[in-house]
């Protein structure tokens, strides 16, 4: 869908949950759509060092001090300031809104754990809009609940209350592609 749509595509770079899968996707499909990591310097574990095996837990586990290695299948990054979980969110943010030079963007939340909240908090403060996937898992179905009026926690509820988060179906990737096509028309 990335490469058909001729986007750009950021997100925090490391080998793990949905970053690990499009770095993976875009590989497979020899796409050459643009794929840029932004991970926060202090998480990251470069290639070479910090030798051991690859642990696949919940980042809440991790701590402030574990590293993650970053996603080989990314071709770009831009490391940022930060020793901790969630300090690439605002630097996510202002990057897309550099790299879109007055284009319109929109952030994606697929799945996501508690740090998704920061990620879509800082799009919202730019005022871009978010598409979350139902059905994706975790704060994308609780930001999708909220949207829809269901039950959900109280950050899903005030990020839904700003009007920029949309929902779309996971199952549905046509609605999906006419969303994304949609909101990305260059401005006239």
């Amino acid at each position: 869908m990335a490469e058909r749509l001729g986007v750009v595509v950021i997100d925090g770079g490391t080998d793990a949950g949905v970053m690990h899968l499009i770095g993976r996707a875009r590989t497979r499909a020899a796409a050459t759509f643009p794929l840029i990591g932004v991970p926060a310097l202090g998480t990251v574990r470069f290639p070479g060092k910090h030798p051991g095996a690859r642990r696949r837990w919940p980042l809440k586990h991790l701590g402030a001090r574990r590293r993650w290695p970053l996603d080989a299948h990314h071709p770009h990054f831009v490391l940022v300031p930060g020793a901790a979980w969630g300090d690439e969110a605002p630097w996510i943010a202002r990057i897309a809104t550099e790299l879109a030079g007055g284009w319109p963007s929109v952030t994606v939340l697929v799945n996501g754990g508690e740090i998704s909240y920061l990620d879509v908090e800082c799009s919202l403060h730019t005022r871009r809009p978010v598409l979350a996937v139902a059905g994706s898992g975790r704060i994308a179905d609780q930001l999708a609940s909220a949207v829809r009026g269901g039950p959900t926690d109280e950050p899903a509820v005030r990020l839904a209350a700003s009007g920029l988060v949309e929902v779309v179906d996971a199952d549905d990737l046509a609605v999906l592609a006419g969303t994304l096509g949609a909101r990305l028309q260059p401005p006239v």
